[in-house]
């Protein structure tokens, strides 16, 4: 008896399409005022399912969601970039998404986070801090009132820290 899947996983022709439709869904999506911030096509629970996460500074509503989704909808279908059913899902960020692009951190600059290192510096592997700066090859964090570069390339995850 086969397992269900109740997480999501990547599809071996994902990168691909995640391509594809990026570049065809980006200026559109851009010219209604939001942000393409990630698209990822995942297997889902046993269905295939391609995302389209968005993002403006003053929020994402679930109406921005559907906005966006009823103009994807015909775009994709006309386009038809995945030979598979699959569905659409469009979403905001999340307040604890993981930070994986540069942009990501450009994003976070005053917020809290917490960073997981690939190696041990100092003798630590984990550190948090506010982050105070982020450019194309690191960014600087606030650590006990003292600040520290890290390379993107050395760190192994990162999130924001959600306070309530």
């Amino acid at each position: 008896m086969a397992k269900a899947n109740h997480g999501s996983r990547r599809l071996p022709n994902a990168a691909k399409i995640q391509d594809a439709v990026e570049a065809l869904a980006a200026p559109k999506i851009a010219a209604m005022g939001y942000e393409l911030c990630e698209v990822e096509y995942a297997l889902e629970e046993g269905n295939n399912v391609l995302t389209f996460y968005i993002y403006r500074p003053e929020g994402v509503s679930l109406d921005d969601c559907e906005a966006v989704s009823n103009m994807l909808d015909p775009l994709l279908d006309e386009a038809d970039p995945i030979a598979e059913p699959y569905y659409l899902s469009v979403s905001s960020l999340g307040l604890d998404r993981p930070l994986k692009k540069p942009r990501d951190y450009e994003r976070r600059v005053g917020s809290e986070v917490k960073i997981g290192l690939f190696a041990p510096l100092d003798g630590k592997k984990s550190f948090a801090g506010t982050l105070q700066a982020a450019d194309e090859s690191g960014f600087v964090l606030l650590i006990g009132g003292k600040e520290r570069r890290f390379e993107y390339k050395a760190v192994a995850s990162a999130r924001p820290e959600v306070k309530f």
